[in-house]
């Protein structure tokens, strides 16, 4: 999947996640009584809406970075990242829902949100131009006896940065224009009507924004807005939190002068004039009415319009998320899949096809390869489910890719085998992988080393069982960025070329049956030949028959073989994701 349809499986996602959020705040919301507690709310609610997309993002980006890098070599596994253990059912929560939506829908998502985006951002562009213009056109120094009454004004209210008061022909409020260097604008029409004390009162209330940094929130804020314009919850939130912080600085103002009625009475006067644009903070901002009935005690009833418009938006956001939640809870699946029994014990193989899917394996190898884990990261089951093999033949419509199809198979073992399980983070023996005292000597990729190979083919080895006899195990080409792990004369083979260090690090983890952690910090490629002899430390390989191979041939034991390449095992503790099966049945007739 590409960028922009993660992009658009983002955007899709904000919809419920939206809406979850905004319900949280609303019922945080009905126990605060202080407009200083419910403006924290609104800008903690706006924050985690913010951030959500963000989060979502990264978490769709890992998963189709997985998927993309999945090299099955040895042979069917595909990458398991070293830190997966959280991917779990929230993976799939996340990837289920887009996997089934047409990329081209995902698209025309993206691309309309872009468009969206744009207008949002020329008009705030537009904002703050004609705010920065209001500082500048038609104003001049304040009488030189209201600059000193401002600047007492603001020492009661302990403004220390420096602010200028200045006379606007253009604005009809007192309002605030600036971030770096904020100006109070003053209408003329405010100096020479309205008595010194009201005056006073709204110029406290717009200190009140500089001391709180209200401008630098709008504007952070306006910037949440024309981003995630389309979401109703987004505007709603956004109006409370611009209502709340007019109001807390209105109980700012009345705390330093004590006359919340003559506060009231200037807030009348000058509320039915028109306010300085949004990107300006404005004496007038917020319902004045509101405002007004509130500093004087009085309980306004809620317009019966108001609350049906609300009712209606509250019912098409559920519907929304009914939708979006629906999308995301069914797996796709295989439009016509069989299995049947083979009768061979353990081992495997898979063919992916563009559209189909046919596999040899027990189920355990199945799970293995359905969600992205290592032979050691499934526990519990009988035993038939790592002995005994199927046979499936699965058909997809059209072609999906190669992550569709494993959440394909995640629906058949569900249905088939009636596979259910649980996760679980347990603390483990792990490897950490570092560089040696003498630093990395991997050896940089080579032409020809590797060929271009997507289709996944080769049996399995089968954990526990003695090694194979040398020139009998199955030996793939090297594919470029993945690795093959062959047995031969002198033990075992690992090779590859063009081989990212994620890949290395699975395949460790998969021969040492033990996660493996990168902690080497390399991000290119390098070509791999690492000869070494199995053990009883390598759970992931068949060990040799004792005296099978002479001490002439044989290969040094892994970890001696990788500090030829620069690099170290250390044995440590860590988190490590589990498979618990809790049940399991033998298949349903086909």
């Amino acid at each position: 999947m590409n960028g922009i349809e993660l992009l658009g499986a983002t955007l899709l996602h904000f919809l419920w996640q939206g809406v979850l959020i905004a319900a949280v705040y609303a019922a945080a919301r009905r126990c605060a009584r202080r407009p200083q507690v419910r403006y924290l709310l609104a800008c903690v609610a706006l924050a985690a809406m913010a951030a959500s997309p963000v989060a979502t993002w990264a978490a769709l980006r890992t998963v189709s970075t997985e998927a993309i890098a999945m090299a099955p070599s040895f042979p069917i596994l595909p990458v398991a990242s070293a830190g997966a253990g959280f991917r779990g059912d929230l993976t799939h929560f996340f990837t289920a829902g887009y996997q089934r939506v047409p990329s081209v829908w995902l698209s025309w998502v993206a691309a309309a949100w872009m468009a969206g985006v744009v207008i949002f951002w020329v008009r705030l562009l537009g904002g703050w131009i004609i705010a920065e213009q209001l500082r500048r056109r038609q104003v001049r120094p304040a009488p030189r006896h209201w600059q000193e009454a401002f600047d007492r004004l603001r020492a009661r209210l302990r403004v220390s940065r420096p602010v200028e008061l200045l006379v606007s022909g253009l604005v009809q409020a007192p309002a605030v224009v600036g971030l770096l260097r904020p100006v109070v604008l003053v209408p003329l029409s405010a100096l020479a009507g309205l008595p010194a004390e009201q005056l006073e009162a709204l110029l406290l209330h717009e200190l009140a924004h500089i001391r709180r940094y209200d401008y630098l929130v709008n504007a952070l804020q306006s910037m949440v807005e024309a981003l995630l314009f389309y979401h109703p919850a987004v505007w709603w939130v956004s109006g409370h939190m611009r209502s709340e912080r007019e109001m807390c600085c209105d109980d700012a103002a009345v705390a330093i002068t004590g006359d919340a009625l003559g506060f009231a009475r200037a807030l009348a006067e000058v509320g039915a004039a028109e306010h300085a644009h949004q990107s300006a903070m404005a004496s007038s901002g917020g319902s004045v009415v509101n405002r007004v009935a509130r500093l004087l005690g009085v309980q306004r009833p809620a317009h019966r319009s108001h609350s049906l418009g609300a009712v209606a938006a509250a019912a098409a956001l559920v519907a929304i998320t009914g939708v979006a939640v629906v999308g995301q809870t069914e797996r796709p699946k295989f439009e016509v899949a069989s299995v049947k029994p083979t009768g061979s014990q353990g081992g495997g193989m898979m063919r992916p096809f563009p559209g189909r899917l046919t596999a040899s394996a027990p189920v355990r190898v199945l799970m293995e390869a359905a969600y992205h884990v290592q032979p050691f990261q499934i526990e519990g089951g009988p035993e038939w489910v790592q002995s005994d093999g199927y046979a499936v033949d699965a058909k997809a419509s059209g072609n999906p890719e190669h992550a569709q199809m494993m959440v394909m198979l995640q629906s058949l073992l569900a249905e088939r085998f009636a596979l259910r399980f649980h996760r679980e983070s347990r603390e483990m023996p792990v490897y950490a992988l570092v560089s040696a005292r003498g630093g990395l000597k991997l050896s940089p990729p080579r032409d020809g080393s590797c060929v271009e190979e997507t289709e996944m083919v080769g049996p399995l080895a089968n954990p526990g069982a003695r090694m194979l006899p040398p020139a009998q195990g199955f030996e793939p080409a090297p594919r470029c960025g993945g690795l093959d792990v062959p047995l031969e004369a002198g033990g075992a083979r690992m090779h590859g070329g063009k081989v990212p260090m994620a890949e290395f690090v699975r395949m460790l983890s998969q021969v040492l049956g033990r996660t493996v952690t990168d902690q080497t910090g390399f991000s290119g490629v390098f070509d791999v030949n690492l000869k070494f002899l199995p053990d009883d430390r390598t759970a992931g390989l068949p060990s040799p028959p004792p005296g099978a191979i002479s001490p002439e041939i044989a290969s040094p034991s892994i970890f001696s073989a990788i500090q030829q390449m620069g690099l170290r095992l250390e044995s440590i503790k860590g988190p490590v994701e589990v498979l618990v099966i809790d049940h399991v049945e033998r298949p349903s007739a086909n």
